[in-house]
């Protein structure tokens, strides 16, 4: 079954998403790589064992790609407007090793398959046609690593671990019905609210932070 593999701050750009990362952490976290065949960047912070998280953006020395980038990130209007609203952390991406089964299962629901390659290792990741974020940010994005674990850097552990995530949302027991359905261990916890917005609730070396 798929399973919680990291969180995604949606910046309108890393200075930005660095800046709120220290804010509302306590810390800076470093670079982590550049998506050639996304025209997209990130910082990564190590969450505990189980997960971690980026700050992700369009990297604008890149040469943009033929398709639409992932997490909604060409609608630069509406990136904006989330992050002026502090709705930062956005998506979610879960891990799979059934990559097309998954899919099957839940039509329309997390995009279209496509395989990308990062240096010596590939792995298949769903994106909806537009690049859009998967049901609104509602559901995560999908990915297969082909039975490699993330890669991240010594750096990226600074003493940080995920205690809790949480999804507000206008139908909160839609939302529930939903996540049952997909069956995603480390899927967000979902309460009432006026708006989908997502909280990280985060140990750092500082003291328990929030994430927004």
């Amino acid at each position: 079954m798929p399973r919680l593999d990291h969180l995604s701050v949606i910046a309108p750009s890393l200075v930005e998403g660095i800046s709120h990362l220290r804010e509302c952490l306590g810390l800076d976290i470093p670079f982590g790589r550049k998506h050639i065949h996304m025209g997209t960047h990130n910082h990564l912070l190590r969450l505990g064992e189980a997960a971690y998280l980026e700050v992700i953006a369009i990297d604008e020395e890149a040469p943009p790609p033929a398709h639409p980038r992932w997490f909604g990130l060409d609608d630069r209007a509406a990136v904006r407007r989330a992050w002026d609203d502090g709705r930062r952390l956005r998506g979610w991406v879960a891990s799979t090793d059934h990559f097309a089964r998954d899919l099957a299962r839940h039509p329309g629901v997390f995009g279209e398959p496509r395989e990308f390659h990062a240096g010596a290792s590939s792995y298949f990741f769903a994106v909806p046609v537009d690049g859009s974020l998967p049901m609104g940010g509602v559901v995560p994005s999908l990915i297969d690593r082909k039975g490699a674990r993330p890669t991240l850097a010594p750096q990226t552990e600074r003493g940080c671990e995920l205690l809790a995530f949480t999804l507000e949302h206008p139908d909160p027991a839609g939302i529930t019905r939903l996540y049952e359905a997909l069956d995603i261990p480390g899927a967000p916890a979902v309460k009432h609210g006026e708006a989908l917005r997502y909280t990280a609730t985060i140990r750092t070396p500082s003291g328990i932070r929030i994430l927004t």
